[in-house]
């Protein structure tokens, strides 16, 4: 009993600060929204039906979330922004006194999510 409360306790704190990360993505150009809806639905499903429901039925983001789970598809224009916004972060990092290895790791991190990305449906 106690190892289900804790369970349900953990889930419903990962799906609740995905939510928070989400909406502040909303105001903060880099920071994207979806991602964070996704990851706050799936632990929602696990343990806060009533967060997962209520962000399958949101107006905007839900329309998302429901072609993730059944097709694994991201729409072109997310793509796209999701690629310029890599390589906007790629050129800031650039002018940056970050040391070579965050120079050269972070793009090269990037370039595969970006790979990954571009491969995915677009239903």
């Amino acid at each position: 009993m106690l190892r289900r409360a804790l369970s349900l306790v953990l889930w419903r704190t990962l799906a609740l600060a995905m939510v928070v990360l989400g909406f502040v993505g909303i105001f903060l150009p880099g920071l994207p929204t979806v991602p964070f809806l996704l990851v706050a639905a799936w632990a929602g499903g696990r343990g806060w039906p009533q967060l997962e429901r209520w962000l399958l039925n949101h107006p905007k983001h839900g329309p998302a979330i429901q072609r993730w789970r059944d097709h694994r598809a991201v729409p072109r224009r997310a793509k796209w922004m999701s690629l310029l916004m890599m390589i906007f972060s790629t050129v800031v990092i650039a002018f940056t006194a970050a040391p070579l290895a965050v120079k050269i790791g972070v793009p090269s991190v990037m370039s595969v999510v970006a790979v990954w990305l571009w491969r995915r449906p677009e239903v």
